[in-house]
């Protein structure tokens, strides 16, 4: 199972993980004169975070700054579409962060262990 960012093969598959958030609910409260209570509106659904942890593999440094930087690339603003989470796709995730969280030398060269976090905005 291929994991792709917005059609693009970024990451390796093993070992890859994602920690889905709820979805969460907006209301306003406010009290009103002569009422028992409060008055709450609900606003309906909001975002809810998605994590990603995985492990990108590289036979040179050159090529992991380049892997990195690709990903990189999509913390733009714009939203985009995970495809292949167990079988489903994710759309309008805005990617937030990604770090780098534990350098390693192997045998066929690095392996980075990285920590994405994106937001859906729509649910």
């Amino acid at each position: 199972m291929r994991v792709t960012l917005d059609g693009e093969i970024l990451f390796d598959e093993q070992g890859i993980e994602f920690e889905i958030g709820s979805i969460s609910r907006e209301c306003v409260e406010r009290s009103v004169p002569g009422v028992n209570g409060v008055l709450s509106i609900d606003l309906g659904r909001r975002a809810r975070g998605v994590k990603q942890k995985g492990v990108l593999r590289a036979a040179s440094l050159a090529e992991m700054e380049e892997k990195t930087e690709s990903i990189s690339a999509f913390m733009d603003g714009k939203t985009h579409e995970l495809e292949n989470i167990g079988g489903r796709t994710m759309a309008d995730l805005r990617l937030d962060s990604f770090k780098i969280t534990r350098k390693e030398a192997s045998g066929t060269g690095l392996c980075w262990a990285y920590e994405i976090v994106y937001t859906q905005l729509r649910v």
